[in-house]
């Protein structure tokens, strides 16, 4: 389980954008926060009980705790870069297409399409049948209206109630003034695409013209009905295009000597 000073809440993010430079975290011992982390997380799990005494005894004998804390340099908000990197590692995929190879049912040994994905040291593969990959794969689409940020501390819904209610909500300005209107905000979607993804949504990939939003149409009867008439309902699917990965395919061997993981036995 690892910790990263990078990416660790939406404050510190806000808080970089309102002050001169980021919050000194390279002042602070990254062992001692590698303690306090695992503690914590420990004592978290063992409320929920989901954790005992005795696996908690177990987990602190380890050779290798299992927690990492991480603490990069200092991000100025002069730089613009650094701070787009971290937008984009924020927000990162949980997959690199770069280390992906799809192997064809007809290039496979056993006839099934396969998925070959490298680890990110570059020294391990695993390889899955192109459906157990799919399926992996849709389990980090979350469902429709389902919460993927949340907020605490002087953030949270419930602070800014309390404020609101209070009518004190207004006495610490805010980090970065909205200078927009409600509508202009959310017509602001695209340009956080094309900063983050470098890709222009709104560009039409056939003329290269601009694109408006007319509508969102989420209704299937109708989208059916569009695309029948586009002729584009009944297309098969076909693979994609050949990989230039040959048909060898290593086999996987595992390293169990050195494990910290509790033996089978172990109650």
């Amino acid at each position: 389980m690892s910790l990263h000073s990078r990416g660790q809440s939406a404050a510190d993010f806000a808080s970089a954008m309102a002050s001169s430079v980021w919050p000194a975290h390279a002042r602070i011992c990254a062992a001692l926060v590698e303690e306090v982390f695992r503690y914590e997380v420990l004592k978290m799990l063992k409320k929920e009980g989901k954790i005992n005494d005795a696996i908690i005894e177990n987990m602190l004998s380890w050779h290798h705790s299992g927690f990492n804390v991480y603490i990069g340099e200092r991000i100025t908000t002069s730089d613009s870069t650094s701070l787009g990197n971290l937008a984009r590692y924020i927000i990162r995929a949980c997959f690199s297409q770069d280390r992906l190879v799809y192997i064809p049912a007809q290039e496979s040994s056993d006839g099934v399409a396969k998925v070959v994905y490298t680890s990110k040291n570059g020294k391990d593969q695993e390889v899955f049948d192109a459906l157990d990959w799919l399926a992996r794969l849709v389990t980090h689409i979350p469902d429709r209206y389902e919460q993927m940020v949340r907020y605490y501390g002087w953030y949270s819904n419930k602070s800014r109630g309390m404020r609101k209610k209070a009518k004190t909500d207004d006495i610490i300005p805010a980090i970065m003034p909205n200078e927009m209107t409600s509508k202009e905000s959310r017509q602001n979607w695209a340009r956080l695409i094309q900063k983050i993804y470098e890709v222009n949504p709104l560009i039409c990939p056939k003329c290269k013209g601009s694109m408006k939003i007319i509508a969102f149409i989420e209704e299937l009867y109708l989208i059916e009905k569009i695309l029948r008439h586009l002729e584009l309902w009944d297309i098969h699917n076909h693979d994609p295009p050949k990989s230039d990965i040959s048909d060898f395919i290593p086999d996987l061997v595992y390293d169990f000597s050195d494990s910290q993981i509790p033996a089978d036995g172990y109650h």
